[in-house]
């Protein structure tokens, strides 16, 4: 695990490239406030948007998780604190009044944008109706 990147992963890169291209301006990899050791992949400060790039493996992607066969128990335990801190993360940046914004890996870097957009306000959130 050890050898896993934390931080610059193709999907965070890809997505980065494509807000940068469209003129977006942010902060990378900065520090969750009062949680020590978690960190947002991408930070929009002045609009208060927190963009993270959830792993399909690491933070358990309902299209595409798996457990390993071996050592699964651990596995599991592991996985379900993922998600369990992802939801403290974002409980916490909502209750200090950020938006938070969770892309999957595995969505494209522009559909990825375009969720970022809409909670930057640049585009409308397309209604279903």
């Amino acid at each position: 695990m050890s050898r896993q990147r934390r931080r610059d992963t193709a999907p965070e890169l890809a997505l980065r490239k494509v807000l940068h291209a469209r003129g977006r301006r942010f902060r990378v990899d900065c520090l969750v406030p009062g949680l020590p050791r978690r960190r947002v992949d991408v930070l929009f400060t002045r609009a208060k948007v927190a963009v993270f790039v959830d792993g399909c493996f690491w933070h358990m992607c309902p299209e595409h998780s798996s457990l390993p066969a071996s050592n699964s128990e651990w596995w599991a335990s592991k996985l379900r604190m993922n998600q369990e801190r992802d939801v403290q993360t974002t409980s916490r940046l909502e209750q200090l009044g950020w938006t938070v914004v969770r892309v999957w890996e595995h969505v494209s870097a522009e559909e990825a944008a375009d969720c970022v957009d809409v909670a930057l306000g640049f585009l409308r959130a397309q209604s279903s109706g």
